[in-house]
């Protein structure tokens, strides 16, 4: 699910410290308005850039699911979650095509540079939908298809269009697709 990661090809990823510095988490949660007593769901969460802070954002009424294929990354988030005492946050090892948390119990599914790692990303999206709840939003925050100075491959990126395409494929109605600092975009869809 994040064999690309977020490193260009050949060069290893940056880590959390150097991303903060063009990629605030906090900042992409409060914008896509995740709130206290939120379920938030991060498919392909990697190690918790975004799982971590959004478990703190939603509070001990809120509950975070970081999925992901890497188990060491899942061993580092819950880790990381009881260092911060963070009791809010289950991780799961598993596919994002295949791993289902919950049945609409989702405010947020959220999928962060993710999409194109997945062996599927349409059923991938299928599986978000189920996992939303009526008004839950889908929000799929992706590289720009353009030359950064991080980031996968252009070639495996998806631009907006594609990642509208592949969202709507899964049944999920496009509701607004825009820019997320310098080298992302988000696109946010609800249940169709």
């Amino acid at each position: 699910m994040r064999h690309h990661g977020h490193g260009q090809r050949g060069a290893s990823p940056p880590n959390d410290e150097v991303r903060r510095q063009w990629q605030d988490p906090d900042a992409v949660l409060f914008s896509i308005g995740l709130r206290a007593g939120h379920t938030f769901v991060d498919l392909g969460c990697g190690r918790g850039f975004f799982a971590l802070p959004a478990a703190a954002r939603v509070g001990e009424r809120g509950h975070v699911f970081g999925v992901d294929i890497n188990a060491e990354a899942i061993a580092t988030l819950v880790e990381a979650a009881k260092e911060q005492r963070l009791g809010n946050l289950t991780g799961l090892v598993g596919e994002a095509e295949t791993t289902q948390v919950c049945d609409g119990c989702a405010d947020v599914v959220f999928i962060g540079i993710a999409l194109h790692d997945f062996r599927d990303p349409v059923q991938a999206l299928r599986n978000a939908k189920g996992m939303l709840k009526p008004g839950g939003r889908l929000v799929n925050l992706d590289w720009k298809k353009q030359e950064t100075p991080y980031g996968p491959p252009q070639e495996i990126r998806f631009d907006e269009a594609k990642a509208v395409s592949l969202i709507e494929q899964a049944g999920l109605r496009v509701t607004e697709v825009r820019n997320s600092g310098v080298y992302h975009y988000t696109v946010t869809a609800e249940r169709g």
